[in-house]
């Protein structure tokens, strides 16, 4: 009805226009208020049909160009729907992350107080900004913008975010960052060992013995026998307050952190990742890892250290069973427990 209306106002307007050859639409378009408006209308019924027909334009021209980009230049076109499938999964983080913060700023709600899935996403995007910003204030100087895409093309690992990558990179790039985890995950199990004859009960001390020599030897340990020893992981030797500077180093390059930074920096770092492990892992008992599907699953799996790769999928919800049993058990004082358990429960779970 709206647009047989405003069909009729421009017939209106034409017709004026027509009977009025020799004076000026606005001289006639002042004789009566209805005149007046029949202008207005025929102005936003031009305005409106414009846009329309340039937006289908617009659209036709970019299907013809995917297709083109799709036969021609295969490769081409594979970053090409990476890129824009990447902004839009960005854009939407940004928008999402905007509504939970907002969220916890009007209700009063706390991180580790937020359902799973919008604690993922804050901590995520959280984690993206900050391989992004650097590169945004790089662009900020006139025609810096190709020095940009240029790096961006030759070091997607380190400069582009995980939207970004194509398919075949995310699969290269987590096999890349699990190989670098497991070059250090003997060290740290020496440095565990060699932290026992500092421990002052003799009970936990033959208990880590026990544990160290297991895994050592190539057994996956039971939850049982990690939770027997989770006093350790709260004080001296192991725990985050009392661990020395060597240990944290082992425990930042495996969890793929900055190991050079000072022995502050990286106690702080540290215990910001542990409680992140800790707030997600009792958000997801209170959600049920029933509720996940297949890909988050294999997600929170890399995301506690084990490659999931090699594993089936039930596999993986076996495993992430085990760890939770474990994790929804701990305080803030043990979570360098978390932190030990991406080796102790990965190094040797089945085809890992």
């Amino acid at each position: 009805m709206a647009l047989c209306k405003r069909g009729v106002q421009c017939c209106v307007t034409t017709i004026i226009r027509c009977s009025y050859p020799f004076q000026g639409f606005s001289t006639v378009s002042t004789c009566t208020p209805m005149l007046a408006y029949s202008r207005l209308s025929v102005l936003s019924c031009r305005h409106y049909s414009l846009s329309q027909g340039r937006l289908g334009i617009f659209q036709r021209a970019s299907e013809r160009y995917e297709k083109f980009l799709e036969h021609q230049f295969p490769r081409l076109y594979i970053l090409y729907t990476t890129f824009v499938k990447g902004f839009r999964l960005m854009v939407h983080d940004v928008r999402e992350t905007k509504r939970i913060r907002m969220k916890m700023l009007t209700q009063d709600v706390s991180l580790k107080e937020l359902p799973y899935r919008e604690m993922e996403t804050i901590i995520l995007f959280r984690k993206d900004m900050i391989k992004a910003i650097p590169l945004v204030i790089i662009s900020i100087p006139p025609f810096a913008i190709i020095l940009v895409f240029t790096l961006m093309c030759l070091f997607p690992r380190q400069l582009l975010i995980r939207h970004l990558w194509t398919p075949q990179q995310q699969q290269d790039f987590q096999r890349l960052y699990h190989e670098q985890r497991c070059r250090h995950q003997e060290n740290i199990l020496k440095g565990v060992a060699w932290s026992i004859p500092r421990i002052k009960e003799w009970t936990l001390r033959s208990h880590l013995l026990t544990l160290i020599s297991k895994v050592q030897s190539g057994a996956h340990p039971s939850v049982k026998d990690i939770n027997a020893v989770r006093g350790v992981f709260s004080g001296q030797p192991l725990g985050l307050t009392g661990m020395d500077s060597g240990h944290m180093r082992l425990l930042c390059s495996h969890l793929l952190l900055n190991p050079w930074l000072p022995g502050f920096l990286l106690r702080r770092r540290l215990r910001a990742k542990a409680l992140d492990l800790l707030y997600l892992d009792q958000a997801l008992d209170t959600l049920g890892q029933g509720q996940l599907t297949d890909t988050e699953i294999r997600e929170a799996c890399y995301l506690r250290g084990l490659n999931p790769s090699s594993l089936t999928t039930s596999q993986c919800r076996e495993w992430l069973l085990q760890w939770l049993q474990l994790s929804t058990q701990l305080t803030e004082s043990e979570t360098s427990l978390l932190l030990h358990n991406m080796v102790l429960l990965s190094v040797n779970y089945p085809s890992s």
